[in-house]
């Protein structure tokens, strides 16, 4: 099973989601830790190769935006709650910068 990385303030925002929402997004993250995939997930090429956003519809609607191609770990990069129906183009560039970290 691969770790867990919480990039920058990720583990903090995530703790932050309500306790419903934490435990679909632990469980979502379990998942792609032992090799398998989220229930709910879309591509995000625009964040980097290899990153998913895991769409968790629990009292509104969250994401967690991870990487798991790496061997090491699978990386999360950024979480959020989502208010309107495209991504904000300022969760994608915090994802993106992240996400080039985990390249170095």
């Amino acid at each position: 099973m691969k770790e867990l990385k919480f990039m920058g303030a990720s583990l903090t925002d995530l703790a932050s989601f309500p306790k419903e929402a934490k435990r679909a997004a632990g469980f979502e993250l379990w998942q792609v830790q032992v090799g398998a995939m989220p229930s709910d997930f879309k591509s995000m090429p625009t964040v980097g190769a290899g990153a998913y956003e895991v769409r968790i519809n629990v009292g509104g609607q969250w994401r967690v935006i991870y990487v798991a191609k790496r061997a090491d770990a699978v990386y999360v990069l950024h979480c959020f709650h989502k208010t309107t129906p495209k991504t904000a183009r300022d969760d994608i560039v915090l994802a993106a910068k992240r996400y080039k970290l985990t390249e170095e």
